[in-house]
């Protein structure tokens, strides 16, 4: 960052909060605290009003702040909560712009509404499912696959497939990307395979835009999901359990495609849509002794199959 940038930044985040101590802004932009007080004197030579504390920190005047835009108390708790979700759901590169962003929210906001979100900013958390591999967040991939996007260039990746446990180099047209069960994905046209692809960021090992752009038209992602959607086989599942076990099946409920659910006395009985007879057969034997399938008969073959293969291995 450019000194320029850097003294803007500075003024914005000065007008997001009551006070900023020096190490706070040294740690952000990591500098050496000489640097932020030269950088200090910069702006009081600009004329910014500028208050200044020994062992407390730097604040501004009240009634100096940009002026073009007003947020509600609402709107900005509302991207205060946001800023949690994307530090856990989101890159780093991202993450860093956001955070940057709402320094310009915060900037705007009176001294009481500033204070506001201080406090409640530490009542608010977004934590990780314990029962879902942790998401490398590490890389930078999103805002280079956007740009590639609105630039029709063509990437290029390095991918590790995980069903061949094979790396391979790949040239990408990109469609767009979602976020699905702690992951971010990638939609784009293959070169390789000559076919659209879904590739997950955390497995991309490197990733670059080329200097070659495309011009063929891609559908929307939103069209290309519903037709993908659309298009993998879907098995209804029935099964009936006992209500007191249910409460041990948390949201894997969910990620095994329930739909919905009819309750009586002492049992309930579930409809699944899944993708997957074989993933459903196995999520089934974890409570299965207490629970009947009432449909489809060749589920009743897979975990009858399961259990056979169980003991043989148990001999």
């Amino acid at each position: 960052m450019n000194r320029i940038d850097r003294v803007t930044a500075m003024l914005i985040q000065l007008q997001s909060r009551r006070v900023v101590k020096a190490q706070d802004l040294a740690d952000r932009f990591t500098v050496s605290l000489r640097t932020i007080y030269r950088d200090i004197r910069t702006l009081e030579e600009a004329g910014v009003p500028i208050v200044g504390e020994a062992g407390i920190g730097y604040s501004l005047m009240e009634g100096y702040r940009l002026p073009p835009v007003m947020f509600t108390l609402e709107e900005a708790t509302a991207f205060l909560t946001a800023e949690k979700l994307i530090e856990k759901m989101t890159d780093d590169a991202v993450a860093e712009s956001y955070r940057s962003a709402l320094y310009k929210v915060k900037a705007v906001l009176k001294t009481t509404e500033k204070d506001y979100l201080e406090k409640i900013d530490q009542h608010i958390e977004v934590l990780n499912n314990p029962y879902l591999p942790v998401n490398n967040k590490t890389t930078n991939h999103i805002p280079i696959i956007l740009r590639s996007i609105t630039d029709q260039s063509v990437l290029s990746i390095q991918y590790f497939a995980n069903h061949s446990q094979q790396e391979t180099e790949r040239h990408v047209e990109p469609l767009g990307i979602f976020y699905s069960f702690n992951h971010w994905h990638l939609i784009g046209y293959c070169q390789l395979r000559n076919d659209y692809r879904d590739f997950r960021l955390d497995r991309i090992r490197n990733i670059f835009r080329t200097n070659k752009s495309y011009s063929k038209t891609h559908p929307p992602l939103q069209n290309f999901l519903k037709t993908l959607a659309k298009e993998k086989e879907v098995h209804e599942v029935v099964i009936d359990v006992p209500r007191d076990i249910m409460k041990y099946f948390g949201e894997q409920k969910y990620y095994n495609g329930f739909i919905s659910e009819k309750e009586f006395t002492d049992h309930c009985e579930m409809i699944f849509l899944t993708g997957s007879l074989e993933g459903f057969s196995r999520w089934y034997m974890m409570f299965g002794d207490r629970g009947h399938i009432l449909s489809p008969p060749e589920l009743k073959v897979m975990v009858r199959t399961h259990l056979e293969n169980l003991q043989k291995n148990l001999k």
